[in-house]
């Protein structure tokens, strides 16, 4: 049995291979994390880049995780208190104290009057760069209709310092999305089976 096998080198991701591999730096080894239990998406600007508040455009997506999830939570805030010493060059060579910092991972039930925040903590990633989205075999998913606020999913997302005008915080960084399953839109999105009946062939005589 032949086979035929062809290795290619490029500074840009590709989607059909079967391994790709690029040099990361011990900053992501450390701060990149990746969503292991499927986080449900809120607000996911994630096909098309917008201005928030006249700034940059930017991906973006808030990601909804449930209390309840206490193994996901505890990665983040390690993930977070990573990101706080390696940063320390940009609060002046100092680790400050975690109080004085404006932090990713939020409290839902205080932050947001809204029943999909409930009982959850959300943190917000965006991104200049468009994330890669995926289907569950790792296979481009190139129908914008398959992701949006509201479907659950797996998220890479990037803790890293800043400092800029006075403000000080870990922000996130948002890679890469893997669609896990559909979940009840959010904002207002509605689905069809519920807005229509069946109708007969005659109805559109009378």
């Amino acid at each position: 049995m032949k086979h035929n096998l062809r290795i290619s080198v490029s500074k840009k991701p590709k989607y059909g291979g079967i391994v790709s591999c690029r040099t990361i730096s011990v900053r992501e080894r450390i701060l990149r994390f990746l969503f292991g239990n499927p986080m449900r998406l809120s607000y996911a600007n994630v096909w098309e880049p917008k201005s928030i508040n006249g700034g940059a455009e930017k991906y973006s997506v808030s990601l909804i995780i449930p209390k309840s999830d206490k193994k996901t939570i505890s990665q983040i805030e390690t993930a977070i208190d990573n990101a706080i010493k390696e940063g320390a060059s940009k609060f002046g060579g100092k680790i400050p104290n975690k109080a004085a910092l404006k932090l990713p991972l939020r409290d839902g039930d205080v932050e947001r009057d809204d029943e999909a925040y409930q009982d959850s903590y959300f943190v917000n990633a965006n991104s200049t760069t468009a994330p890669q989205i995926v289907d569950s075999k790792v296979q481009p998913i190139l129908d914008r209709n398959e992701v949006y606020s509201g479907v659950y999913a797996r998220v890479s997302i990037t803790f890293y310092a800043f400092n800029s005008n006075g403000n000080k915080g870990i922000a996130c960084g948002l890679g890469n999305i893997q669609k896990v399953r559909d979940g009840e839109p959010l904002g207002g999105r509605s689905n069809a089976a519920d807005d229509f009946t069946t109708l007969d062939d005659e109805d559109f005589l009378d």
